[in-house]
């Protein structure tokens, strides 16, 4: 992702087209979600569709998440700094650890957000103005239910034709989630005036608040 300093001198077409990428799709339901838990407990996920800084933005803003982490995944914990993660070649992603409860919110419903909001699972590599395989789309499930309605939920969505392409989101275990440098925590709350904020994260927290009024939560 491009640092606020370089983006002050961005030209108007490249935050613009990081503006379109941010507009959203409701998509339907999955028609195949873990059940709802009937006490409290905990579970998580970790997601990765584009810069985690709007991404962790949408998940700390919904009913049923405890806590919502940028960090990354895909690769080794001796590379998981932002300087390495950021030449694409480590294999890591941009990603953010969801812990929620399901006894309020179910797994299928964060994928439904993940969809509809947070990104566009059909950009290979990519996400508005940030490119390379560390922005790409990918969901690492911690339990095997969570691989079936993943698995079961793109399949929904591919046959339903939600998209304008075919959703490219890679399905994987993870294998570990290592929490991204401080200053990269809370971003969209610590930066709100950044243009990279203003013109790639705000639409999604307010397609949020207007597509899922009864999960969005104010911060």
């Amino acid at each position: 992702m491009f640092g606020s300093k370089v983006l002050k001198v961005l030209p108007a077409f490249v935050l613009l087209a990081g503006m379109a990428c941010a507009s959203s799709v409701k998509v339907a339901p999955p028609a195949v979600d873990e059940p709802q838990a009937q006490t409290g407990t905990q579970e998580s996920v970790v997601l990765s569709g584009g810069c985690f800084w709007g991404v962790q933005a949408v998940f700390q803003r919904i009913n049923g998440v405890i806590s919502a982490t940028s960090g990354y995944a895909g690769g080794s914990a001796s590379t998981a700094q932002y300087e390495t993660v950021s030449t694409g070649e480590t294999g890591h992603a941009e990603s953010v650890k969801v812990v929620f409860d399901p006894s309020r919110i179910t797994f299928g419903q964060l994928l439904q957000v993940f969809f509809s909001v947070v990104h566009d699972p059909t950009e290979l590599n990519r996400q508005g103005p940030d490119e390379g395989t560390q922005y790409r789309s990918a969901i690492f499930y911690t339990t095997d239910q969570q691989k079936k309605v993943a698995e079961a939920y793109i399949a929904q969505l591919d046959q339903a034709k939600a998209f304008h392409g075919r959703i490219v989101t890679q399905v994987n275990q993870l294998k570990g989630f290592y929490p991204a440098e401080g200053y990269h925590q809370n971003y969209y709350s610590n930066h709100p005036e950044s243009l990279y904020i203003q013109y790639n994260d705000k639409p999604k927290v307010a397609a949020l608040k207007k597509e899922f009024p009864q999960l969005y939560v104010e911060k």
